[in-house]
């Protein structure tokens, strides 16, 4: 049998999956990925620590699944985006931390830019000026670096991974990573010149962009050279993992944050309700685009319950908990830790809890937070069915949270929507062996389907009382 490596290279953890001909798992591998904090709203990684360990798991995922580097006829590799890493030319080492997407350092930079230059950073890249993406991370640290810029490589974790495993240290990336960075022009497929210029970032620092299904080269393990094959940013994995290769096809990750995915096809849509417009991939040269919309902290708010406030010892224990929780609490959490993506692109927001009283306890709290994720995705949802005229009727998800039963059917009922959980909820890293194999016969088995079942005056209360406290957060112009 013929099998399939996927290096899935995440925020808060690095893994190796094998896939065999059929696409059905064998084995994973994990470690987690430690996250530095060294000030408010700065989040970095030990560049060293991703190569280490992505490593690691490569090794230990062939060991338990008792097979043979040899056998491995391709590889996929899926990362987190915009995630920033310079590095040295010559020695390969970096010359500061990975910043990481989450990071708000640069928002007083982007601050000053967003009136004068926020259309045209729209209209060539299909973003929206903030610190999330790449472009301010590399000027902040370009401009405290004082050696020659042009010996440097810039790379987000894919670039990264590819110079340091692959042979020959090639410095290349994908069109959908590059497409993150805020410096490509999504249209026409290229670096842009004016971009570079605005943010003071030479050229020479940039890696070759190729198809997401192109040959990258190979990676040697156990003396067997294994073929890249497919590259691709996690949350396009994701899309493509679900087959939602259809224009109108939508998908969410539920991960260390939210991602929602529009395929809309061979053209970009440019939103006009605040969302991202992003290449999906790119295939022989054909561009496929989406619509994109983030909740930067979404499975992250579980966590920080588990890690910081001790509700529970394990994630999943969460469902349990909020379903002791009546639905009519009245508690509404918003879990703006690190800012709010899309729609609302208010960097300095902060995480707030309302509707406190004494009755409130752990199992109120709980559920609010899994409730807060849902009412910030149902916003994206609403704001996609605004750009493109047309209601979404199902809704594809994976990620961590999309094994909470409880949290999937609010999803449902709060966006009037059904959502299917497919067998396999590694959809990241099946879209990145897929896109490998240049397989198109692979379809996805569904485990369970979600339907609306919430009485419509019921969520009209509650979409009412989240847009109220909403309100009080965000930021007016």
């Amino acid at each position: 049998m013929n099998y399939y490596l996927a290096i899935d290279s995440g925020t808060s953890s690095v893994r190796s999956i094998i896939f065999d001909s059929d696409f059905g798992i064998v084995s994973i591998a994990q470690e987690e990925l430690p996250l530095i904090y060294p000030e408010n709203g700065w989040v970095e990684q030990d560049p060293y620590d991703i190569i280490e360990l992505q490593n690691k798991t490569i090794h230990d995922v062939l060991e338990t699944a008792k097979i043979s580097a040899g056998e491995i006829i391709a590889c996929g590799i899926t990362n987190q985006r915009e995630t920033t890493i310079i590095w040295d030319k010559t020695t390969g080492e970096p010359i500061y931390n990975a910043i990481v997407w989450q990071d708000r350092r640069t928002a007083d930079i982007i601050e000053s830019l967003k009136n004068k230059y926020t259309h045209m950073i729209r209209g060539k890249t299909g973003l929206v000026p903030d610190p999330y993406f790449s472009a301010s991370k590399i000027k902040w640290i370009l401009d405290r670096f004082n050696g020659d810029k042009d010996e440097l490589a810039f790379g987000t974790v894919d670039s990264w991974i590819m110079y340091n495993m692959l042979e020959g240290h090639p410095h290349q990336t994908d069109y959908s990573n590059a497409s993150r960075t805020m410096l490509f022009d999504i249209i026409n497929l290229k670096w842009d010149e004016e971009l570079l210029n605005l943010f003071s970032i030479p050229k020479t620092i940039l890696p070759n962009v190729l198809d997401s299904n192109a040959n990258f080269g190979n990676i040697e393990v156990n003396g067997f050279h294994i073929p890249i094959r497919g590259v691709l940013g996690d949350q396009q994995a994701a899309l493509f993992g679900h087959k939602a290769v259809s224009p109108g096809d939508v998908k969410v990750t539920y991960g260390t944050g939210a991602f929602i995915l529009f395929n809309t096809g061979n053209f970009p849509v440019l939103s006009q309700n605040n969302l991202l417009t992003t290449i999906a991939w790119v295939k022989y040269g054909k561009p496929t685009y989406a619509l994109e919309g983030s909740v930067f902290i979404a499975g992250a708010v579980i966590q920080w319950l588990r890690d910081k406030l001790n509700f529970f010892e394990k994630s999943a224990e969460s469902e349990l908990l909020a379903s002791n929780s009546g639905q009519s609490s009245g508690v509404y959490f918003i879990p703006a830790f690190v800012g709010l993506g899309a729609p609302y692109w208010q960097p300095n927001a902060r995480g707030v809890i309302f509707g406190l009283t004494r009755d409130t306890g752990k199992a109120e709290i709980t559920r609010a937070a899994l409730e807060g994720v849902a009412y910030l995705v149902n916003d994206m949802l609403t704001a996609m069915t605004g750009d493109t005229e047309s209601k979404i009727h199902k809704l594809f998800v994976d990620g961590g949270m999309s094994k909470n039963d409880l949290f999937l059917q609010f999803q449902s009922d709060i966006s009037d929507i059904i959502v299917e959980r497919p067998v396999n909820i590694e959809v990241t890293a099946l879209g990145s062996v897929l896109m490998a194999s240049g397989s198109d016969e692979f379809t996805p088995k569904i485990a369970k389907e979600f339907k609306p079942l919430m009485r419509t005056d019921e969520k009209k209360r509650k979409l009412d009382g989240w847009k109220n406290y909403m309100e009080k957060i965000i930021k007016k112009d």
